[in-house]
């Protein structure tokens, strides 16, 4: 059945020189303030009808009835011929986060549907979940050691190479893997030697499929269960493994062996097998939070930022909103952090996240309505300024 404002969608579809129908994710941020009429630059006749919807619930009978002209999502919204093969209105397709491995791109520029994504929105807000995990497990890391801490990151794009920047500011060393970069200061080594020399291991990657003929789209860097059970053999017992990228990278079954054999460290901000997560794999990690990481003000905000920019320029108007206008003032200062270390949990309390995704489970599992439910009433907290 739809709601509301979907029937009053489908009544305006009547006169669509005169109106454009938006179908957006309900946790994509500031949805109105950046897609109102006013916003995107449009004559006084025409009308924007946003309707808002779980991103889980965003399907392909709604968007056959709907016929919105736009598309904006999030990450759990699988985009791509299935969805949208009877859909003919769909002209542009808006993803408010970095990843892209839910969305069919080849299939879109089949259609000749422009999309986005918004590349870079949350590389301080999830460098900066990585830090807080690390520094919380281990708050000697904050001080200068010799030989220094050693950080190894595997992909280098604007969150691998931004945590990576941070790293080096507290003087630690940097190991960095991301075969489809070129050699440089930053990416210099292999990935057995970021696996094997590292004291923590965070990894960056998108999620990818070997390229065949299952996959056709693939590439010859697979990182579906790039960490397995040979790759965590690589690891000394003491090494951190933290997980802010996508849940598949990390073969779970093997992790649980793992820690089971090693009582290894690991962090996870994302799960093989979300939403659900099993009270078994629960127990063994380190710090748990539920697919957060990115959650910041400025981190959402700049999504929504990026997309919006993205559709006034396939509408060819001039975006007049910016996320600035929005911002309430930040007091959080990374020059401040790193001069009184001890105040790490003002900035962010990671422990709190943990303890709020533990506390969802339930006959032995965290069960996905639950993990969505922690996303969507997420408590945004801020980026440290750099």
């Amino acid at each position: 059945m739809l709601n509301d404002s979907a029937a009053n969608a489908m009544k305006n579809r009547a006169n669509p020189v005169d109106n454009i129908t938006i179908v957006a994710d309900s946790n994509i941020a500031s949805l109105n303030a950046f897609f109102n009429a006013s916003m995107l630059g449009q004559v006084s006749e025409q009308t924007v009808n946003i309707i808002t919807i779980a991103g889980r619930d965003i399907n392909a009978q709604l968007l056959a009835e709907l016929q919105p002209d736009v598309l904006l999502i999030r990450s759990v919204t699988p985009v791509g011929e299935a969805l949208l093969a009877n859909n003919n209105s769909v002209k542009f397709v808006g993803s408010a986060t970095i990843g892209t491995d839910h969305v069919d791109q080849d299939y879109l520029a089949a259609r000749n549907i422009t999309f986005a994504n918004a590349a870079g929105c949350s590389k301080h807000s999830v460098a900066q979940y990585v830090l807080t995990a690390i520094l919380t497990l281990r708050p000697q890391y904050w001080q200068q050691t010799m030989p220094p801490v050693t950080l190894g990151i595997i992909g280098l794009g604007n969150i691998g190479s931004t945590l990576a920047q941070y790293a080096i500011d507290l003087g630690w060393q940097v190991l960095g893997y991301d075969p489809l970069l070129p050699t440089s200061n930053m990416n210099n080594a292999s990935l057995e030697q970021v696996l094997s020399q590292s004291d923590a291991v965070s990894l960056h990657v998108p999620l990818t499929n070997k390229k065949d003929d299952t996959h056709p789209s693939g590439n010859d860097y697979p990182t579906k269960h790039l960490i397995d059970a040979n790759t965590l053999a690589m690891m000394p017992v003491h090494t951190l493994l933290i997980n802010s990228a996508r849940g598949p990278v990390i073969n779970a079954c093997d992790l649980e062996a793992d820690i089971e054999r090693t009582d290894r460290q690991v962090v996870l901000d994302v799960f093989e097998f979300e939403p659900e997560i099993s009270e078994y794999l629960l127990s063994k990690l380190a710090i748990a939070t539920p697919h957060i990481a990115g959650y910041t003000v400025e981190g959402k905000l700049r999504g929504t930022q990026i997309i919006y920019d993205a559709l006034c320029e396939k509408l060819a108007v001039a975006p007049v909103q910016s996320m600035h206008s929005l911002l309430p003032l930040n007091m959080f200062l990374w020059s401040e952090l790193k001069m009184y270390p001890d105040r790490l949990i003002k900035f962010y309390d990671i422990m709190a996240d943990d303890a709020s995704l533990r506390s969802k489970l339930a006959d032995g599992q965290v069960k996905g309505a639950d993990f969505d439910q922690l996303r969507r009433d997420y408590r945004l907290r801020r980026e440290w300024q750099w």
